[in-house]
């Protein structure tokens, strides 16, 4: 590898402050305690700009099965149902057996 190839600066892409938000929520959501519960506290921070916060409830309150209580705090306590037996869709997938001839060797 010539030197010029490692002098290169790698390009860095900066995440929008939404998907950022967007991000920190989806973690948030799918803690295991969170999970567990079936609920989770979404607290806003300062650094959280009013457009990419409303985009991001906005998202949320659209989503079938989820209830958003809004706190005194600014935050969002976000419930839903775990899911029963019949909604969870597990892929059934057949495994073929094939029989590999032995080594020649």
């Amino acid at each position: 590898m010539s030197k010029a190839q490692r002098a290169r600066p790698a390009v860095r892409i900066e995440m929008s402050g939404v998907e950022r938000l967007g991000l920190r929520v989806s973690s948030m959501i799918n803690s295991p305690r969170a999970q567990e519960r079936c609920s989770a506290v979404i607290h806003r921070l300062d650094t959280d700009q009013d457009a990419e916060w409303d985009e991001v409830m906005g998202r949320i309150a659209e989503t079938d099965g989820v209830n958003m209580v809004f706190q005194d705090d600014g935050g969002v306590l976000l419930e839903w149902e775990a899911p029963s037996e019949e909604d969870r869709v597990l892929e059934h997938c057949e495994v073929e057996v094939v029989e590999e001839a032995p080594a020649p060797f």
